[in-house]
C-alpha cells in the first residue's frame, strides 16, 4: 500500500480524496503547509501531496529525499512552488495540469461581470434593504477588447468565453496556439489596446510583477484587470496607486502577493502592521473598486473530482 501525506488540508480536499483513494493509497492529512520546521512529518511516508503554497524548496527537498519520499504529487498546475532543479534526481514531481480549466475561466468571467455591473456593490446595498441603483450604472462588454496573457488551457477557454460577449480578444503567449480563437500580439500592443486584461500564465522569474508601474501607464484609463493566476503577477503597491489615481477602473483578485502567510491555516488573524500583506489586505479591501475573493477559483465540484482522481492516479503503482 502507497503511504501518502498531504499539506494543507481543507475538509473539502479530504471528502474529495477519500472518495478516489481506494485500497491501494492510505492517506494521512495534515493541515500544517509543508516547510522546513514541517517537513520532519513526511518520514515513514512514500509520497506527499502538497498545494499552492506549501514550501518545497531545496532543503525540504533535500530532508524529504532523507525521510524516504519518492514522488510529490502536486495537487494543482502551477509549480513556482517547487525547487525543480534540486528535486532532479532525488525525486520525482508530478501536477496536476488540467484539472479545472472551465472552474478558473468562469469563475474570472464572474469576477468581469461582477465588476462592470456592479453587483458587489448592490449585493451590499440590498442586504441592508437599500434598493437605490444611484451610482451603479455599469459598462457593457460588448465591443470591448479583451486582452489574455496566457492562452493555454484555461486560457483558451477564457478567450471563448469573451468571444461569446461579443469582445474582440487578442492574446499574448510566448508559445502562441494558432487553434486558440484569437489574435496575439506582443506584450506592450495587449496592455495599450485592451479594456480587459486576463491573467492566465504560470508565475515564473521573468514575469515577475508584470503589471507594474511601467506596464500601468501604457494601459488605457479606466482597464480592468483580472488575476486568477499567480499574485505574484502583479506589483500589489502599484495596483493600490493605481486603483487610487482611477488609472485602474477595476481590479479582480482571486489571488494576491505573499498569500501564503493568509491562507495558512495555523496563522492568527493578521495583526502585524509592519508586515508587507498587512498593508495592501488593509489598502485593497478599502477600495470599492477592487473585488476581492478568497481564491475560490477551482471550487467547483468537477474540479475537485478531477483534482483529487489526477493525483490519486499519479502515485506509483496506482494508475486507472
Amino acid at each position: 500500500m502507497i503511504k501518502a501525506a498531504m499539506f494543507d488540508t481543507k475538509p473539502y480536499d479530504k471528502a474529495s480524496f477519500e472518495k478516489v483513494s481506494g485500497d491501494t493509497v492510505k492517506i494521512t492529512y495534515f493541515d500544517t503547509m509543508l516547510c522546513e520546521s514541517t517537513v520532519g512529518l513526511t518520514r515513514g511516508f512514500d509520497c506527499v501531496i502538497p498545494f499552492v503554497n506549501d514550501d518545497i524548496s531545496g532543503a525540504v527537498i533535500d530532508a524529504m529525499a532523507e525521510n524516504g519520499v519518492r514522488l510529490v504529487a502536486l495537487r494543482c498546475a502551477g509549480y513556482n512552488n517547487v525547487d525543480v532543479k534540486s528535486a532532479f534526481g532525488k525525486l520525482h514531481v508530478v501536477r496536476v495540469p488540467a484539472y479545472s480549466p472551465h472552474a478558473v475561466a468562469e469563475h474570472a468571467a464572474a469576477l468581469l461581470l461582477t465588476s462592470v455591473r456592479r453587483i458587489h456593490k448592490a449585493f451590499n446595498r440590498t442586504r441592508e434593504y437599500n434598493f437605490s441603483i444611484a451610482g451603479l450604472t455599469g459598462t457593457e462588454l460588448y465591443g470591448k477588447t479583451a486582452g489574455i496573457v496566457g492562452t493555454g488551457k484555461i486560457g483558451r477557454v477564457f478567450a471563448d468565453i469573451c468571444r461569446g460577449f461579443g469582445m474582440k480578444v487578442i492574446a499574448f503567449d510566448k508559445f502562441p496556439d494558432p487553434s486558440v480563437n484569437a489574435v496575439y500580439t506582443d506584450l506592450h500592443t495587449l496592455f495599450a489596446e485592451s479594456d480587459v486584461i486576463s491573467l492566465h500564465c504560470p508565475l515564473t522569474d521573468e514575469n515577475y510583477h508584470m503589471i507594474d508601474r511601467s506596464s500601468m501607464e501604457i494601459m488605457k484609463n479606466g482597464v480592468i484587470i483580472i488575476n486568477t493566476s499567480r499574485g505574484g503577477l502583479i506589483d500589489a503597491e502599484a495596483l493600490i496607486d493605481g486603483i487610487k489615481d482611477k488609472k485602474i477602473g477595476a481590479a479582480c483578485l482571486d489571488v494576491y502577493e505573499e498569500e501564503s502567510n493568509l491562507f495558512s491555516p495555523t496563522a492568527p488573524v493578521i495583526s502585524c502592521a509592519t508586515t508587507f500583506l498587512h498593508v495592501c489586505c488593509q489598502c485593497l479591501t478599502s477600495l470599492s473598486r477592487l473585488i476581492r475573493r478568497s481564491s475560490q477559483r477551482k471550487r467547483s465540484r468537477q474540479s475537485q473530482k478531477r483534482q483529487s482522481e489526477i493525483s490519486v492516479h499519479s502515485l506509483p503503482g496506482n494508475r486507472p
